[in-house]
């Protein structure tokens, strides 16, 4: 069948009942993830506002329903293969541990530190290999030839999309006055899934898919109304960093989904630094994109009745969650870094430090820069990283700097 005729097949499904059906494949595995609510989100953009927390899911996102309702439907393959960024690499392993089945997963050499140790604690073989998901389909669909294991495709399969659509069941059941469900895009499973589930439902319920900008295949392919591939860039929201809609998931997107949307890098990690110091949730860059787009107001919450932001995803490396944290704080002045020139005799750096103790600065660091070609012989030049309390503070301790006479310049990066 082509995609519109398996599309139609899908929805017949749905409507019948599979996703309430396909909860039986849980057994316990499964974890029903709170609705939580957001003041600053609400007091930021208006309106009534919920968050989905699928971060908080098993194996760290909600590919884990689609891996297990896709294995409920397999007939005892000697094992499982697949290719992914991630999470889906992660739940797979995860459910085919649970079920006994072996399970080998084709990730990007540039996939997560994180993500690929995850696969291989809950059992799962990694090999890594190719510049982006694509080529790490085509690597798993050719091992899945070579050995007889089941290819389980992340986002473009029937059984993958029915698990994710008991997600929208989850919101149905618990939001009597649904009206709008904001959700990551990357393949289109979890969007297929969840506008099926709510849009046969309550039609008038609004279902918008968010992207991120770098990757952003859909608005060309439902543009031409064919799969449509994109360049590769490097993004922030590496989970939904899919070049190519699938063949079932593009139709059912145009179906179910009202308004695809795009969100820049810098919005991302804005959301998820609020979502880190506000919520207290740990949520990856394709799981905040939906915050991303109300923060930026690309998306404006429904008037009336709630809306729901699913965060779909929380496997994110340390690293990089300290790095964008890093550069909120640079942003909204709380760090500072600042270069100067102080007297290389005893005593010198000593008085530049009793200045800022003195402004209430708070030093992380400080390096001494001595290899500078216009230094004076008695002279050596000091970059120092400073924690304050915000914008004003900043400016506060510069002018107390500049008033006991250091020429400061002022550098980027927090």
């Amino acid at each position: 069948m082509d995609g519109g005729a398996r599309a139609d097949e899908l929805e017949r499904r749905l409507a019948a009942g599979a996703a309430t059906e396909a909860c039986d494949a849980f057994q316990g595995l499964v974890r029903r993830t709170p609705l939580l609510s957001s003041g600053t989100l609400e007091q930021r953009c208006g309106g009534r506002i919920l968050l989905k927390a699928e971060n908080l899911q098993r194996t760290g996102s909600f590919k884990l329903r689609g891996a297990l309702v896709k294995l409920a439907s397999l007939n005892d393959p000697p094992g499982v293969v697949a290719g992914s960024a991630g999470n889906h690499a992660q739940s797979l392993a995860y459910a085919a541990h649970a079920r006994g089945v072996a399970c080998e997963v084709f990730m990007p050499s540039e996939a997560p530190v994180s993500k690929v140790a995850a696969v291989g604690g809950y059992g799962g073989k990694v090999v890594l290999g190719g510049a982006g998901v694509e080529e790490c389909l085509q690597a798993a669909l050719e091992r899945s030839r070579e050995t007889g294991f089941a290819f389980v495709h992340p986002f473009d399969d029937e059984q993958v999309i029915i698990g994710q659509a008991t997600i929208g069941l989850e919101l149905l059941d618990d939001i009597d006055d649904l009206a709008m469900v904001i959700v990551p895009l990357g393949g289109g499973g979890l969007a297929s899934g969840i506008g099926g589930v709510v849009k046969l439902a309550r039609p008038n319920v609004r279902v918008v898919a968010v992207q991120a900008e770098a990757v952003a295949p859909f608005p060309a392919s439902l543009a031409q109304g064919t799969p449509v591939a994109v360049g590769g860039a490097s993004t922030i929201a590496d989970g939904i960093a899919v070049k190519r809609p699938g063949v079932l998931t593009l139709p059912l997107v145009e179906r179910w989904v009202d308004e695809v949307c795009l969100v820049r890098e810098d919005d991302v990690a804005e959301a998820m630094v609020l979502l880190m110091e506000r919520a207290k949730l740990v949520v990856e860059g394709a799981g905040a994109v939906g915050v991303a787009a109300l923060l930026a107001g690309t998306v404006l919450p429904a008037q009336s009745g709630t809306t729901v932001v699913v965060l779909s995803g929380g496997n994110v490396d340390a690293g990089l969650l300290a790095l964008v944290a890093q550069r909120h704080e640079a942003a909204v002045g709380r760090r500072l870094r600042v270069a100067t020139l102080v007297s290389d005799r005893p005593g010198g750096l000593a008085a530049l430090l009793t200045c800022v103790a003195q402004a209430g600065g708070n030093l992380l660091s400080v390096e001494h820069v001595r290899d500078a070609v216009d230094l004076h012989v008695r002279q050596t030049g000091v970059e120092l990283t400073l924690e304050t309390r915000g914008a004003e503070h900043a400016e506060a301790i510069l002018s107390a700097l500049r008033e006991d006479g250091y020429h400061l310049r002022r550098l980027g990066g927090g």
